[in-house]
């Protein structure tokens, strides 16, 4: 089954385009309305097309900023290629500011390869893989903790079977020249770098800031980030950018890797982002203010590792993340 939604944009056709892609959407208060989902695409001859996704989590700003300006900045004449950008991919979510769709309670992010006859989220999904990365050689989703989390500025890549495509994983990952990289294994089939992967496109996702808010710091990241791959792949002809910095890469090996909170009440942090802790630290306090005068609850570091992202909110119940760590990739 063909997806639902319609492209105002004219995927081969040279120069900038803006539009929607509309996704039809019967309602009470709209018996005959569609959903517009913003896209832009710049094209200049033949060359690589790079996607780059934003809002594929709607609380999470950086990425929706750093595409938008592009989407202003970018001129025909400064490429040799196509860029096809995608600020709010689940819109629903991003319109609202919240992490799912309020329509269907939908995670884009776990929603691929998706469905055409779908839910709202799952049309969404199946156009991104069966349209979008289709027609892409190289592809980030740009993300961040959102609502709940703040990360340190990361790339989040997962093993390749094929040596050629982990190659170029790895030379997408080292052009970002992010402050840290996290290798893990092959992601689940329900994400977008897995919709990358179906598709034959080079993919990464990154984490990039986050707090419910937009900090200049993971924003200059991001723009850099996306502006250096562009040049490395030859998609963008000139960058002025002088030489990045070092990337730290760390690993993900399992579920020592996050630490959850186990009881109700306001978590009080030890340790920050960026902040290297050995096994057995101290990494905080869960307090029961309703019970004052009862101990708080100590929540010990399982590993030795550096802390990539910690929760936001201060009211946590069992199983909350509080932390996630990467451990250094030679260990």
């Amino acid at each position: 089954m063909r997806s639902p939604i319609y492209s105002e944009i004219d995927y081969q056709a040279d120069g900038k385009q803006t539009g929607y892609l509309r996704l039809p959407h019967s309602v009470h208060r709209s018996a005959y309305g569609w959903i517009p989902i913003p896209i832009v695409q710049i094209k200049n001859g033949d060359g690589p097309t790079i996607l780059l996704i934003a809002g594929n989590h709607g609380d999470e700003y950086e990425g929706q900023v750093a595409v938008a300006r592009l989407a202003k900045d970018l001129q025909p004449e400064m490429l040799a290629g196509r860029v096809i950008l995608l600020p709010m991919a689940n819109f629903p979510a991003a319109k609202a500011g919240l992490r799912t769709s309020p329509i269907d309670d939908g995670n884009l992010n776990r929603s691929f390869p998706g469905d055409p006859a779908g839910t709202v989220t799952q049309i969404i999904a199946h156009y991104v893989e069966s349209v979008l990365m289709k027609m892409a050689d190289y592809a980030i989703d740009l993300h961040s903790g959102g609502s709940s989390l703040h990360y340190v500025p990361t790339v989040l890549y997962g093993d390749r079977e094929d040596e050629q495509e982990m190659a170029e994983v790895l030379r997408l990952t080292r052009a970002f020249a992010a402050p840290y990289a996290l290798h893990f294994r092959r992601s689940g089939d329900n994400v977008s770098t897995a919709a990358a992967r179906r598709q034959g496109a080079i993919a990464v996702t990154v984490e990039m800031g986050g707090s419910g808010t937009v900090s200049p710091y993971a924003l200059k990241i991001t723009r850099e980030g996306i502006e250096r791959v562009m040049a490395e792949f030859g998609i963008l002809k000139e960058t002025k950018l002088g030489a990045p910095g070092e990337t730290k890469v760390l690993r993900l090996t399992g579920g020592h890797n996050y630490l959850y909170a186990r009881q109700d009440g306001l978590f009080e942090p030890a340790a920050e982002i960026g902040e290297e802790v050995s096994q057995g630290q101290t990494a905080g306090w869960i307090h029961q203010p309703e019970a004052p005068w009862e101990d708080a609850t100590e929540v010990i570091f399982p590993i030795t590792a550096t802390i990539l992202c910690k929760r936001i909110p201060g009211r946590v119940q069992p199983g909350d993340c509080l932390f996630q760590l990467g451990q250094d990739d030679n260990d």
